[in-house]
């Protein structure tokens, strides 16, 4: 039977020393930890060779597996990688080429969840074609550094009431399987298929060759158990299917207190995930 690998972001500790919030991931019981990098700070890209190893040293020390880079464009604020300012936009995607050097100095083969519905949505001047396009072209030609960094480029889909760019897991399996390069996949955010007018664990199933990477919230956002939606479906899918990537949770709304959330989401998980099988 399929052992699922559960991780979190540090964004539920932010403002917590790194080594402080590592420990407290490591005790809630997690194996991994997914990081925001403007978290760390806000220019991550340029964090100097000392501290990527240090962070890593830290995440090593207690037993904690890098996962990735998620949220990923929230700094600097001026970065857009869609935009028609060719300029901006070639900056922008040099940025996120640093950010995939990030993520390979933090861990071996770790992601890079491209959410950033504001820096990737349609601006003045660009229809939402052409911002697919750019997207799109510019995570093929970024794809063979990722590629021989170690690391995978995820097109998340992200929810219609944040973005106009890639709204749908079926748009973003089209736009991958477009690109037909293995740096370059997709993944599944319970959050973020809100929208979504499939069952999820229908979609997942679908598109499960595609899928590296899974986070898990309610559907506004709270973190698991907080609501009333059923993971049960979906981790059934998963189960069957042998997935073997992290199933990371990645929580907006921190006001129980950040090691209550942390202990809590997995706690609720892993009986969802026992209640799946049964």
């Amino acid at each position: 039977m399929t052992q699922f690998r559960y991780a979190i972001s540090n964004g539920v500790f932010e403002g917590w020393p790194f080594g402080d919030a590592v420990k407290a991931v490591r005790k809630a019981g997690y194996t991994g930890l997914e990081i925001a990098p403007c978290v760390l700070s806000e220019d991550p890209a340029s964090l100097p060779p000392g501290t990527r190893r240090e962070y890593r040293s830290i995440m090593e020390s207690e037993g904690l597996k890098f996962v990735g880079l998620h949220w990923l464009l929230l700094a600097p604020k001026w970065l857009h990688v869609t935009t028609a300012d060719t300029s901006l936009r070639e900056r922008s995607w040099d940025y996120v080429r640093r950010l995939v050097d990030l993520c390979a100095d933090l861990g071996p083969g770790g992601v890079v969840v491209f959410g950033s519905a504001k820096q990737r949505g349609t601006t003045a001047g660009i229809t939402r074609a052409e911002a697919e396009r750019h997207l799109a072209g510019s995570l093929a030609k970024l794809s063979p550094h990722a590629a021989r960094k170690g690391i995978t480029l995820l097109l998340e889909p992200v929810s219609p009431d944040q973005t106009d760019v890639v709204t749908s897991l079926d748009r973003a399996a089209a736009i991958v399987r477009e690109i037909a390069h293995p740096a370059v996949r997709t993944m599944f955010d319970v959050h973020n298929a809100v929208a979504e007018k499939e069952a999820h664990g229908a979609l997942v199933e679908r598109h499960f060759e595609l899928i590296r990477h899974v986070h898990l919230n309610e559907l506004d956002g709270r973190h698991p158990g907080a609501g009333s939606y059923d993971f049960k479906p979906l981790l059934e899918v998963l189960r069957r299917r042998g997935y073997t990537g992290w199933i990371s949770m990645e929580i907006f709304d921190l006001t129980p207190g950040s090691e209550e959330v942390a202990h809590d989401s997995l706690r609720y998980i892993e009986a969802e995930a026992t209640a799946a099988t049964s």
